[in-house]
């Protein structure tokens, strides 16, 4: 539910694309940051607890303003600084969720990692005290009262802020593939709710939430969010709860799709894949390539499958509507993106992440065998917290 911490033409016709957008810069190595959203939970009775603010303060004193609060009492946010080198923002990642742990293991609660919590939440859930939420639980009611979910949100730098909206549009076709691989949600109240990722279904009740649509300008991008604000639809440009969108203050682009990620080595998967998708769109804007224009109805249920089934299965390609193996289509948006990942130097490590996802499973895999070994969802939360911070 955060705001971003870093840093008009109206639609086509129908009758065909719009003319591309050609960047005037080159694509350098990109900058990528990380804001992790995190659920506290009592160590005796594995249900929420609602001492973030708390926790956010205990915490401050060693990681300064790269912790905050978040919608929810139950919610802590850590966030990294931008790094060239996944190498660095892998230890970053690490030390941030171990002192953020720290922190709450000393007010008695635990951390963990996933996106939905495994077991129930009151309702109406406490909401942190401030204006801002204040204001979204007066104004989406309902909504504030159910919300638990927790992002893992990716943040890639641009060289050019203009480029936003178009690497938006190169990005949209690949968010099923990203729900799939990110999927970290199984449960809900205690029990299996047959999805790999509930978050992303429970999210898409937000009245500005799920794919964007497709931008045919920067223009068409400020005069649509425009539109809602006056509509009311948001509170403000930092409500846009798109799975990706441009910044509104500073050159990068957000990407916001995935659960948030069961382990460290997770979330450093998923960083290096955004980035890499990301400087391959800007190499293909500055080619001026029209971006892929899946129809709105078959990308919003290949993202409907892939929260349903994870890796496992079958997906749908966001570009014909045809059936396909989720690997398949991880294994097409790897090759895409394959140059882009060795100009970054994450090739190698972003491989041996996707051989482990392809043994162990997703978080949402990973959880539900946590859960077979005695059909106990606190044997779920358990594991959840061991590997939020492993050792």
């Amino acid at each position: 539910m955060s705001s971003e911490p870093h840093g008009g033409a109206g639609p086509t016709d129908g009758l065909g694309p719009a003319r591309p957008f050609v960047s005037s810069r080159a694509p350098a190595t990109l900058t990528v940051g990380v804001e992790e959203e995190l659920l506290l939970v009592d160590p005796l009775t594995r249900v929420l607890s609602p001492r973030g603010p708390e926790v956010v303060s205990e915490a401050a004193g060693e990681l300064g303003d790269r912790v905050g609060t978040e919608l929810t009492r139950y919610q802590v946010e850590v966030r990294t600084d931008p790094h060239t080198c996944l190498k660095e923002a892998a230890e970053q990642i690490r030390s941030t969720r171990v002192a953020a742990a720290r922190a709450a293991a000393r007010l008695g609660v635990r951390l963990t990692s996933t996106g939905t919590p495994v077991l129930g939440q009151t309702s109406p859930v406490p909401i942190t005290p401030g204006a801002r939420y204040a204001h979204s639980a007066a104004h989406f009611r309902a909504l504030d009262d159910e919300q638990t979910a927790c992002a893992c949100h990716i943040h890639v730098g641009l060289p050019d802020p203009r480029d936003a909206v178009h690497v938006s549009n190169h990005l949209r076709p690949w968010l099923p593939t990203l729900i799939a691989l990110s999927a970290n949600s199984p449960f809900r109240d205690g029990q299996d709710t047959g999805y790999a990722s509930w978050r992303t279904t429970t999210w898409g009740r937000w009245p500005v939430a799920g794919p964007p649509p497709y931008f045919e300008s920067s223009a068409h991008f400020d005069d649509l969010v425009d539109t809602l604000l006056d509509a009311e639809a948001l509170i403000d440009r930092g409500g846009l709860y798109w799975d990706i969108r441009p910044s509104h203050h500073l050159p990068t682009i957000e990407v916001r799709v995935a659960d948030a990620a069961l382990t460290p080595d997770d979330t450093l998967m998923l960083a290096a894949v955004v980035r890499a998708l990301t400087a391959t769109a800007l190499e293909r804007i500055r080619a001026g390539e029209p971006a892929p224009r899946p129809a709105p109805e078959v990308l919003r249920a290949a993202c409907w499958r892939a929260a349903r089934d994870g890796l496992a299965g079958t997906g749908i390609d966001p570009l014909t509507g045809h059936l396909i193996t989720q690997t398949t289509l991880v294994e097409r948006l790897l090759h895409t993106i394959a140059p882009a990942l060795r100009r970054h130097d994450d090739l190698d490590h972003t491989r041996e992440q996707w051989q482990r996802l392809r043994a162990e499973g997703t978080g949402a895999a990973r959880q539900r065998a946590a859960y077979r070994q005695r059909s106990s969802p606190h044997d779920v939360v358990d594991y959840v917290i061991s590997a939020t911070c492993p050792q």
